[in-house]
C-alpha cells in the first residue's frame, strides 16, 4: 500500500512551491494511502468545495473572499462541514491574507495549513502529479529496462540467457539504461506503466565475468536515464536442442503481457548462436512505431498475399 505524508509533501514540493506552513502543525503526520483514496469518491485535490470534499482543499483568492463575505454563522457552518469533509490539508494559493477564521480553524482541526505565492491552477497540478505518481500501484519485474530508440523496453528470460550482455551491447549503440536486474513498475496513468531503477542499482549493470559496471561513468549521462514507459516486451528463450525450425515464423496474433492491469506488447526471440539479438530488439522498436502509428507489416503482408490469390 502506498502512503503519502503531509509532512513529506510538503517537504518535496516547499521549494517548487515556495510552501509555507502557517498553521495546523500538529497534523504533520496524517497520511493519504493508496487504498483510502481508491475506497472513496472524493477528489485528489481540487478548489475548495464543501459538498463534494477533496483530500488537499485548495484556497484561492475567489474561495477566500467567498468566506469573507458569509455571515458569522453561515460561516461557522461552512467550516463545520469543511471539518465532516475529513481534508488532510488545506492550501492558500497566490495570496498572503488569510482570514483569522481559516488559521484557528486549522489548529484546532489539526488540519496543516500551507500557503503558496502560486497560482492555484499551477499549484494544483503540481501537487496532484506528485501524490498520483506516489501513490501509484506498484510491482517489480526482473530484466533489463533500456530507452531504445525512444521505446521503453523490459528484455526477459531465464538467468544466463543473455540479457544484460545485450544490454551492455544496446546501450554502447546509443540506447539507455533504466535499470538491470530489478525494474520497479509503477501505474501513474490508466494506461501508462512507468519504469524505474532502485536507488541502490542506478546507473550499474552486471555481466557475467565482467561484474558491475557504471554506465554512466563509462558511456557518460546519455547513457542512462532515470525513467521510461514501459512499451514492449522482448522476452528471450533458449530453444530446445538449439532448433528454431519448429518455432512459428509469421505469428499472426500479436502477443501480450498483464502487469498491473495493463496489456503490455510481447515479443519472443529465440536465442542461437549467431543472431545478432540487438539488431533484432531494435527491429522490434522500430516496428512497434509503426504499429503505433497504424502501419501493421503482417497485416499488409497477409492483404497482399490475399489480393494475388484472388488475382490468380
Amino acid at each position: 500500500m502506498a502512503q503519502v505524508n503531509i509532512r513529506q509533501l510538503f517537504d518535496d514540493k516547499q521549494e517548487r512551491l515556495a510552501l509555507s506552513w502557517v498553521a495546523g502543525s500538529d497534523g504533520s503526520n496524517k497520511i493519504l494511502d493508496s487504498e483510502l483514496v481508491n475506497a472513496s469518491n472524493r477528489g485528489l485535490i481540487g478548489h475548495l468545495n464543501l459538498i463534494h470534499p477533496n483530500w488537499v482543499q485548495v484556497l484561492s483568492s475567489i474561495e477566500l473572499d467567498y468566506l469573507r463575505d458569509l455571515s458569522p454563522d453561515a460561516l461557522d457552518t461552512a467550516l463545520a462541514q469543511l471539518e465532516s469533509g475529513g481534508s488532510l490539508c488545506l492550501i492558500v494559493a497566490g495570496t498572503d491574507e488569510i482570514p483569522q477564521a481559516i488559521l484557528e480553524y486549522a489548529d484546532r482541526t489539526q488540519t496543516p495549513l500551507f500557503r503558496s505565492p502560486q497560482g492555484s491552477v499551477h499549484l494544483m497540478w503540481l501537487v496532484r502529479h506528485y501524490i498520483v505518481k506516489e501513490l501509484a500501484e506498484s510491482t517489480t519485474r526482473h530484466g533489463v529496462f533500456l530507452d531504445v530508440l525512444g521505446v521503453g523496453v523490459l528484455i526477459t528470460g531465464d538467468s544466463g540467457v543473455g540479457k544484460s550482455e545485450l544490454g551492455l551491447e544496446l546501450i554502447t549503440r546509443g540506447n539507455g539504461l533504466v535499470a538491470d536486474d530489478v525494474t520497479e513498475l509503477f501505474r501513474i496513468s490508466p494506461e501508462t506503466l512507468e519504469g524505474r531503477c532502485p536507488e541502490l542499482l542506478r546507473d550499474f549493470l552486471e555481466v557475467r565475468g565482467l561484474g558491475m559496471l557504471n554506465i554512466r561513468t563509462m558511456f557518460g549521462e546519455t547513457s542512462v536515464r532515470r525513467k521510461k514507459s514501459l512499451k514492449l516486451i522482448v522476452h528471450l528463450h533458449r530453444p530446445v536442442g538449439g532448433d528454431v525450425s519448429n518455432l512459428d515464423r509469421l505469428p499472426i496474433d500479436a502477443s501480450y503481457q498483464e502487469v498491473l492491469g495493463i496489456k503490455i506488447k510481447t515479443v519472443s526471440i529465440p536465442v542461437v548462436a549467431g543472431r545478432n539479438l540487438a539488431v533484432l530488439v531494435e527491429a522490434a522498436a522500430r516496428n512497434f512505431v509503426l504499429q503505433q502509428r497504424g502501419i501493421d507489416t503482417m497485416k499488409e503482408f497477409i492483404e497482399r498475399h490475399e489480393r494475388q490469390m484472388l488475382e490468380q
